[in-house]
């Protein structure tokens, strides 16, 4: 019999400060800088972000994403044998983000990990998952995205501090013998390593290098729209689909020019694209996992849809995963 690996549960959490494009726009005035609700939604589609609270890390919301996640599944923390955490704003250097969230959420003994893969995070995390699944060797899984990306902006800069904001996404996985998860593809270049970056680093007790992330847009923004067709293509082909056969496509959440590309490049109908860059802004490895929950949830995926999911992120990093929900 074939071991396949399907979603059970999904969950979210977004931090309760919402800011507006307006509102942002007000406070880097305060700083010399000019931009405009305008401005923002032209080049992005961003309306909005959520910022969490002074002392709220990465785990924090996680932990709530993770029991929404679980109690949709109708599962026991006691059922998990694998958490994966997938951020690049870990609460501390080590131990993992993932060990935290387990402490905090009471549970003990199960294999607890970190994935750091930037934007393209949770998609890395759900792959290795479910080969870990596939294998035999573990049964039910818990993948969580988590990040506060607002303690990394340089609020002098115009040109990325307008696009990130702060939450986590959560889903719990399961063995089957239903197909769930198709098909998967990831990749990475090196090379690419400066065009998306923050450089800073713990050394000799103290903070080492530029603590804020730096972005060359321009080239993010060509290099994304290539990968993502590209590795749509690979998992289509893969599972033997059409981007015809595929009910939802839901990519990572950055900018709304790259995924109506994506989306028309493949003959994914507009309508077919889920959105929520507009309310979330770049929420990095937690966006694909929030979008997913808030499609689930809003009761526009259904079991028995074709969805696929795909991220591209700092590294270079890029992949996708076809899905049958």
């Amino acid at each position: 019999m074939s071991l396949y690996t399907r979603i059970v549960g999904t969950g979210s959490c977004l931090p309760a400060r919402r800011v507006s494009n307006d509102e942002l726009a007000q406070e880097l005035a305060t700083r010399g800088i000019e931009t405009s609700d305008e401005w923002i939604v032209e080049r992005t589609g961003i309306r909005a972000r959520r910022f969490a609270e002074a002392g709220v890390l990465s785990s924090d919301l996680g932990v709530q994403a993770a029991q929404a996640a679980l109690d949709a599944a109708g599962k026991k923390k006691s059922d998990i044998d694998l958490i994966i955490v997938a951020t690049s704003t870990p609460d501390m250097v080590f131990p993992s983000t993932a060990t935290v969230i387990q402490k905090k959420l009471g549970m003990q003994g199960c294999a607890a990990f970190d994935m750091q893969a930037v934007c393209s995070g949770f998609i890395y995390a759900m792959v290795v998952a479910d080969a870990m699944i596939r294998s035999g060797g573990y049964r039910c899984a818990l993948l969580i995205g988590a990040e506060v990306f607002s303690r990394l902006l340089d609020f002098n800069d115009r040109a990325t501090c307008v696009l990130f904001g702060d939450g986590a996404g959560a889903v719990v996985l399961e063995a089957s013998d239903e197909p769930g998860i198709l098909a998967s593809d990831l990749h990475a270049d090196g090379q690419y390593k400066d065009i998306l970056y923050t450089e800073a680093h713990v050394g000799s007790g103290a903070l080492q290098g530029d603590p804020f992330l730096h972005m060359n847009g321009q080239a993010v923004f060509k290099l994304a729209v290539h990968v993502l067709h590209d590795t749509a293509q690979a998992v289509l082909k893969k599972a033997g689909r059409q981007g015809s056969d595929v009910d939802w496509l839901i990519p990572h959440q950055a900018n709304l020019r790259i995924m109506q590309s994506t989306a028309k490049r493949l003959g994914i109908a507009p309508d077919r694209l889920f959105v929520t860059v507009d309310e979330h802004g770049n929420t990095s490895a937690a966006s694909i996992p929030l979008a997913l929950d808030a499609a689930v949830r809003g009761g526009k995926i259904r079991r028995g849809d074709t969805v696929m999911l795909e991220g591209v992120g700092g590294g270079f990093t890029w992949g996708a995963v076809l899905l049958d929900y």
